[in-house]
């Protein structure tokens, strides 16, 4: 190599390394960078391998617990796993036929082929004894029940060795059942919504509503009857309507116990949910699945509430079309709470049609065992499928539906009257006061079986019932509360008697609030489309009482409704203001019209003042007072001078309204 050449490169690469060793501080500089980052490379590199090591001894740690948390190691020894292997496999295929054979045991049970003592002893024969099962001296019943409350341990019982996994958790066989149960009623009640003839026929009552053809119902469907004696008969009902609500939001509103029961607060005193079954998709909820609970009520203490537990299945069917269906659900005949109502395949069809309207489909289906018949005055109404049928719910639903939508109005409509409330949150606050009234005043109006007191007067054709109750929650006055209730029959047509209530010139005829005087309505709130159907705030001539009256009534022919509760007029007027009104306290008093369901379409039919056409007939008038008479923390400190004293107040509205209908010589 050239020697020129040689010296110009070591030259040139000497030349850059002579320039950094000359230049010192910038060589210390980039030198000492280097290391910085080599020192910061290291620093993260231990870190991550720390926190490895960490993970790894977590992971061990879990293992070893994993594998086997009783003993600490293997079931077996390596030489013996394949006669272990071998064994768990005639095991488990053991199991899977004690499965099956209980599944079908079950299923014989509920559709009621084989009685309790039958499946007792072939369940007992399939898994063998176990700790749940009975002595021979103990009763049939609480060896069900027994067997009801401790279900898992029956299915535990299956897998007790635990030394291979079970085919689920153990309450997989009672959902299995359940959603089996909810599939064929579903396929049911799909078929008892699309067809019509011949399943369902028009009743000779004047209403022609559609009942069931009892003949050709069961021709289509296999069905036994759960219940046996005189006293046992069969409702049911099917009806149709348009909503203002989107089928989404119903759908909601029935999967939800809560909005179920607020949106028929008339009929549902208590809901809930024992089980969520399946959630179903978050969408559309197709496929949700609950087992719940729910309580009835109807238009008087005389007609018996009603308790279902039963399984609750949507299903998604279409684009905006929706199925909710309901079935009574009891698989080991746990009657907790003395259930004497059967509710075969249920429910609705929600079909969106547009701009939030739905058109829905109502059908009420259920078998009674009437022993605690209705009172004489409402026995026609119950029979005939009035109370609880189809249209009572569709007509609810569509109150409520009217409701919400005037609830939701973003401003105020030229249909409110008085200019007392000037805000929207006034409104809305002063709307959720009455409709807890309504709720209130429906669940008072069933008074339980043993209460602490009960006194029955009669008057004429009048029964009245008072009993006590403490009140301690919130939203309701304090103390000890009379609630006295009765029911009796008119020869006027409900429209006629509902006038009559609401009319505030005549109000001072039978409320001794109004100190014999017309009141004064200062506000008036729109609640459905027909102009009656409204919240109102009345004012009386009270001179040394800041006092005024909250009131809602509406009207249907299915139970016209007048509940009011005086109210503190600093407390009214928190709501008025638009603040949360969940904490005024309200006692509700008022009345429920409905008609009488006795006579024939030719006597219903009547004209009004003006001419029109209108249904005829008697009525039924339910009315509860309720005063509180003290603030004694227990009942029995109570003098029964106050009971006395509610019974003779409302035995005297009861006169008033008769003289003021000429009614008073009715018997």
């Amino acid at each position: 190599m050239n020697p020129s050449m040689k010296g110009g490169a070591d030259s040139g690469y000497g030349d850059i390394t002579n320039s950094l060793k000359g230049n010192r501080p910038c060589y210390k500089r980039l030198t000492s960078t280097q290391n910085q980052l080599e020192k910061e490379n290291n620093n993260a590199l231990r870190v991550e391998n720390d926190g490895i090591r960490y993970e790894n001894i977590l992971i061990r740690n879990m293992l070893d617990n994993v594998l086997c948390p009783s003993c600490g190691g293997p079931p077996c020894q390596e030489e013996e796993y394949p006669e272990y292997i071998q064994r768990m496999r005639l095991k488990n295929e053991n199991l899977r036929v004690k499965y099956k054979k209980v599944h079908a045991l079950l299923k014989r049970y509920l559709e009621n082929q084989i009685s309790r003592s039958e499946f007792h002893a072939l369940l007992t024969a399939i898994i063998g004894p176990s700790s749940y099962t009975p002595t021979l001296g103990s009763s049939l019943d609480q060896a069900i029940d027994d067997e009801v409350l401790g279900l898992d341990l029956v299915f535990a019982s299956l897998f007790e060795n635990g030394d291979i996994p079970m085919m689920s958790d153990t309450l997989s066989m009672q959902k299995a059942l359940m959603v089996e149960i909810a599939t064929i009623a579903m396929n049911e009640l799909v078929k008892l919504i699309h067809i019509n003839k011949p399943l369902w026929i028009k009743s000779s009552a004047w209403d022609g509503k559609f009942i069931l053809s009892r003949e050709n119902y069961e021709k289509t469907f296999s069905r036994t009857s759960h219940f046996k004696g005189p006293s046992v008969r069969v409702e049911s009902s099917k009806s149709s309507t348009i909503l203002r609500m989107s089928g989404k939001d119903l759908v909601e509103m029935f999967l939800n116990p809560e909005k179920w029961a607020n949106i028929f607060p008339t009929i549902v005193t208590k809901a809930e949910t024992i089980q969520e079954v399946e959630t179903g998709l978050l969408e559309t909820r197709s496929g949700a699945l609950k087992l719940m609970y729910g309580k009835l009520h109807m238009l008087s203490p005389l007609v018996p509430a009603r308790e279902f537990c039963f399984l609750r299945y949507c299903q998604h069917v279409g684009v905006g079309e929706w199925i909710i269906m309901d079935v009574s659900f009891d698989p080991l005949g746990d009657n907790k709470y003395d259930f004497r109502c059967w509710k075969h395949p249920s429910g609705c069809k929600i079909q969106e049609i547009h701009n939030d309207y739905s058109m829905v489909t109502w059908i009420e289906h259920v078998e009674v065992d009437d022993k605690a018949q209705a009172h004489h005055l409402y026995r026609d109404i119950v029979n005939s499928s009035f109370a609880y049928g189809a249209e009572r719910w569709i007509k609810e639903l569509q109150r409520m539906c009217e409701r919400i939508t005037l609830w939701c109005v973003d401003m105020i409509p030229s249909q409110d009257a008085g200019g007392v409330i000037n805000s929207l949150e006034g409104r809305r606050s002063v709307m959720n006061l009455s409709h807890r009234m309504i709720k209130m005043f429906s669940e008072d109006l069933i008074i339980s079986v043993k209460p602490d007191f009960q006194h029955l007067t009669g008057e004429n054709n009048s029964e009245v019932m008072v009993a006590l109750r403490k009140c301690t929650k919130l939203g309701q006055p304090h103390g000890i509360v009379v609630i006295a209730i009765t029911s009796f029959w008119l020869p006027l047509p409900y429209q006629q008697v509902f006038e009559f209530l609401t009319d505030d010139n005549k109000r001072f005829q039978w409320d001794v609030l109004c100190n014999g005087n017309p009141v004064n309505k200062i506000a008036r709130i729109s609640n459905g489309v027909h102009p009656d159907n409204c919240t109102s705030i009345i004012k009386p001539f009270v001179p040394s009482e800041n006092m005024l009256i909250l009131q809602e009534s509406f009207i249907d022919p299915m139970g016209s409704y007048v509940v009011y509760a005086p109210m503190d007029e600093m407390a009214l007027d928190m709501a008025i203001h638009g603040e949360n009104s969940i904490l005024i306290p309200v006692l509700p008093s008022g009345f429920i019209i409905s008609r009488d369901d006795k006579s024939n379409a030719s006597s219903r039919i009547s004209k009004d003042e003006d001419g029109d056409e209108r249904l005829g007939g008697g009525s039924l008038l339910t009315m509860a007072l309720q005063v509180l008479v003290s603030s004694l923390p227990r009942i029995k400190d109570l003098e029964t001078g106050s009971i006395s004293r509610v019974n003779d107040l409302l035995t005297s509205r009861i006169k008033k309204i008769k003289d003021a209908l000429n009614c008073n010589n009715v018997e």
